[in-house]
């Protein structure tokens, strides 16, 4: 089954939904013992943008007894069609409804995609609460870097895979099939799940709040339940897909990727996602190369993003891009580095990779003043960015980008007006280098704490004083041309209330979605107004989850998960940042001894692939 002509030619982009791509996989149903459905909870334009998807899709279709598909979520349009005509999501390639599948699994990797996790279980005819689901119904999985909190989707989530998912979705797909060939009941296959390392079922422990209301603790009723759940850690960094789908219409980042490294080293203390892919690793020049090379020859994309949370620290990484250079660039391919550092390094990457095109270069120094740069662990002289900037301009670039964050932890009026100065200072270089004028863009950010960093027990400030700093930037630039952008404060309240929340958000987040809450991440559709109508039917307060400083000490809600980081070690972190002491890179240093130590041998110096690199 599939949808019909009449439901597609009204919407837009139809071929969000139709499948048929390059290299999708074709199985047959009834040949399949098991089938698992794949699902990011955004629209197919960022879902098919990432890199995880296509693994895991890979892998499972490798394995000959079980079949993957693919879902995403309609747009508002296909919606409102699909109630209209009384009809059920379906699966991208086998146009199975949801309801048909064994497991739907969801890649959870932003805190705002949570309405559309319901929205898909309810189109797709899955009961939304995971305790009105019978033997019936799929098993409803949630993994990525959005599961290291994993309550606040508790109520809808059967069970969470926590951190590296490659290795063990194979050993899911492969327990699933035996249990369903044995007629186990829905309970005996997550009893049977929850003994599998990194695995949590939230049915499976009890929660209890104080007399403030505040979380208290959270203890297993089942006493085979793991306590705390460990964080999986892949060893060594999976295969590529030998022929990832290449979609039909334009993604989010419409161009090959390889991800040449996992992991970072360099502690900034507001990066949740340097806790969660710790510890470093790295893929061998050998591997990159083959990849890239058959990326280009099975998909045919001409510009390749070389894929790591801090590029520039890839062992020899200008050996690489030369590698690559010679044998690609000669066919017009081009490559891009994100996450670089600001350092000497910056441009002569970026120059080696633009050899054909100067589209413009991004800067993230995050902070301005070196006070707060030690507090956050990311410390970049003034002159290291500057004299970046101004080489750029020299050398043709006209185009950049900043970043800065507003509201990190012991930020001072002082801070925020250096943002300014700072970027004025780039724009004067610009303006004064010969050639065409300088485009500066200036983006802020705000400062959402995360769950298992050292700033999670910091409130974000309110979303007056966002605006507030807001317009203390822009005033201070005065009648430069930098163009200014910044998140929607009631956005990023949202963001920290769902990073530091617990179960009880789980009424909230239904009562949103009941009330018409859909991609809450994009600005068009997002309205503040049904989430604080959702908020004070459920009695409680945003402020309390986001802005709140927690006191160190405090129970926390996703204390029972274990990224592998201790607390100790975010404690000790907590401490520097308020006395503003720097954190070593421990690849270059000592061992900082935060915990993976003891997970992985040898964390802090680079895994396979490192001595061939």
């Amino acid at each position: 089954m599939s949808y019909p002509d009449s439901i597609l030619a009204g919407v837009q982009k139809p071929a969000r939904y139709t499948g048929g791509e390059w290299h999708s996989v074709d199985k047959e149903w009834q040949e399949t013992d098991i089938h698992l459905v794949l699902s990011y909870p955004d629209v197919y334009e960022v879902g098919m943008s990432g890199i995880t998807l296509p693994i895991l899709y890979q892998a499972i279709n490798g394995l000959s007894f079980a079949l993957a598909d693919r879902v995403f979520a309609p747009w508002p349009d296909m919606e409102q069609a699909l109630r209209q005509n009384r009809l059920a999501l379906q699966g991208i390639e086998t146009g199975k409804t949801l309801a048909e599948f064994d497991v739907i699994g969801f890649l959870l990797g932003y805190e705002l995609n949570c309405t559309n996790l319901l929205n898909i279980l309810d189109l797709g005819g899955i009961p939304v609460n995971a305790i009105d689901r019978d033997e019936s119904h799929p098993l409803v999985m949630g993994g990525g870097i959005g599961a290291m909190n994993p309550e606040p989707l508790a109520d809808f989530v059967d069970f969470f895979v926590i951190g590296d998912g490659e290795e063990i979705i194979t050993q899911i797909t492969e327990l699933v099939r035996a249990l369903k060939q044995a007629k186990a009941s829905r309970r005996g296959m997550l009893e049977e799940l929850s003994h599998l390392g990194g695995v949590y079922v939230p049915s499976f422990y009890d929660v209890e709040y104080d007399i403030n209301g505040r979380f208290k603790s959270i203890e297993k009723k089942l006493e085979s339940a793991a306590m705390p759940v460990e964080r999986i850690i892949c060893r060594e960094l999976p295969l590529f897909p030998e022929k990832p789908i290449v979609p039909l219409i334009e993604t989010a980042q419409d161009k090959g990727s390889v991800e040449i490294s996992r992991g970072c080293t360099r502690g900034c203390r507001f990066c949740n996602a340097g806790i969660y892919y710790r510890p470093l690793r790295h893929r061998s020049q050998e591997e990159i190369c083959s990849a890239v090379q058959k990326l280009i020859s099975s998909c045919g994309y001409d510009e390749i993003t070389l894929l790591s949370l801090s590029s520039g620290d890839y062992p020899d990484i200008t050996g690489l891009i030369n590698r690559l250079s010679r044998t690609e660039q000669s066919r017009g391919i081009t490559f891009s580095l994100p996450s670089l550092r600001i350092d000497e390094k910056t441009l002569e990457l970026v120059e080696a990779l633009s050899q054909r095109r100067r589209s413009g270069i991004t800067l993230a120094p995050e902070a301005a003043t070196s006070r707060l740069q030690r507090v956050i662990n990311k410390v970049i002289p003034e002159e290291d960015i500057l004299q970046t900037a101004a080489t750029a301009f020299e050398r043709g670039w006209t185009s950049l980008k900043l970043y800065f964050m507003l509201g990190l932890p012991t930020e001072t009026e002082e801070d925020v007006v250096e943002i300014a100065r700072l970027a004025s200072r780039i724009f004067d270089l610009g303006y004064r280098s010969p050639g065409r004028r300088p485009k500066l863009r200036l983006s802020l950010s705000t400062f959402v704490p995360k769950a298992h960093t050292p700033f999670q027990w910091f409130g974000q400030i309110n979303s007056e004083e966002i605006l507030k700093r807001v317009n203390l930037v822009r005033d201070n630039i005065g009648r430069r041309k930098i163009s200014i952008s910044w998140h929607d404060p009631q956005t990023s309240l949202l963001e920290a209330v769902m990073s530091r929340g617990d179960r009880r958000l789980g009424r909230v987040i239904y009562r949103a979605w009941q009330l018409g809450a859909r991609f809450d991440g994009w600005d068009e559709l997002f309205d503040y107004n049904r989430w604080r109508e959702a908020f004070e039917e459920a009695g409680l307060d945003p402020a309390e989850y986001a802005n709140r400083q927690k006191g160190i000490g405090e129970p926390l809600p996703w204390e029972h998960i274990s990224s592998g980081v201790s607390l100790k070690f975010l404690v000790e972190e907590y401490h520097r940042a308020m006395r503003g002491d720097i954190t070593p890179d421990c690849r270059i240093n000592a061992c900082n001894l935060c915990g993976i130590e003891k997970r992985v041998s040898n964390c802090h110096r680079p895994f396979k692939g490192a001595e061939t690199a």
